[in-house]
């Protein structure tokens, strides 16, 4: 199999680390089926998509919506070469899953609009609900219309881009989830993500604007009390559906 790539933005290494590891254990895949590029270090190497089954972009503190003034050097790096990426794997259709930072990016190259004027979610789990259009998709197949996942944002979509499709919503925010063409897909929620990495990522952000400091070892005892079984299934279906050889 062509392997997947995995691009990050995390600058803390656990964190990073955290990310990547869970998500290729959801994914069912062993490591060796995943090419991880960590674009916040600079390595922003030539990219021929042919060489990949897909592209999976992760989350992290950078935020589309900030000004230019806000963002870090990294970032100025980073985000005009992921772009350029976007722009051909939407050329393409090419199988693409963007997590949170990923459907930021993913929505301001088609056009839409980000910001935080509306609907922010705080750091814990919450309902998703996946709409009619949703449960016709085979990136929720085997997964229920109603299910909890893991959340927390500052910056969500404002304007989905022309052409693309709602596939699933929260009450507090509507798109959490949405596709691109047929195979291009992004989400609010982290389905990669559960109680431990949760923990790591309260534990690494507790003084970066996503809750009161205070409030992070409340959390924390939250999140183990939840059961997320059903969005991992996500990540799961991604790559079992566009593996290829």
């Amino acid at each position: 199999m062509k392997p997947f790539l995995f691009l990050q933005i995390r600058p803390l290494d656990a964190v990073s680390k955290n990310e990547f590891e869970t998500s290729v254990q959801m994914s069912g895949l062993p490591e060796s089926n995943f090419v991880r590029v960590r674009m916040e270090q600079g390595e922003l190497p030539e990219i021929n998509l042919d060489d990949y089954s897909g592209v999976i972009v992760g989350g992290g503190p950078s935020n589309v919506s900030d000004s230019v003034e806000k963002k870090s050097e990294e970032q100025l790096k980073f985000e005009p070469w992921l772009q350029l990426l976007l722009t051909e794997i939407v050329e393409q259709d090419f199988p693409y899953l963007g997590i949170c930072y990923g459907l930021g990016a993913l929505t301001t190259n088609q056009g839409g609009r980000v910001g935080r004027e509306k609907y922010s979610e705080s750091v814990e789990a919450l309902d998703v609900l996946v709409n009619a259009e949703g449960q016709k998709d085979p990136i929720f197949d085997g997964v229920p219309a109603s299910f909890r996942a893991m959340a927390g944002h500052k910056e969500s979509v404002q304007e989905i881009p022309e052409g693309s499709v709602v596939l699933a919503s929260s009450e507090a925010c509507p798109v959490h989830l949405l596709r691109v063409k047929k195979n291009i897909y992004a989400t609010q929620f982290h389905p990669e993500l559960e109680a431990v990495g949760l923990e790591v990522r309260v534990n690494a952000y507790k003084f970066e604007g996503y809750f009161p400091p205070e409030e992070g070892d409340e959390l924390v005892r939250k999140a183990y009390l939840e059961t997320i079984t059903e969005p991992q299934k996500i990540l799961a279906n991604f790559v079992k559906r566009y593996g290829r050889d």
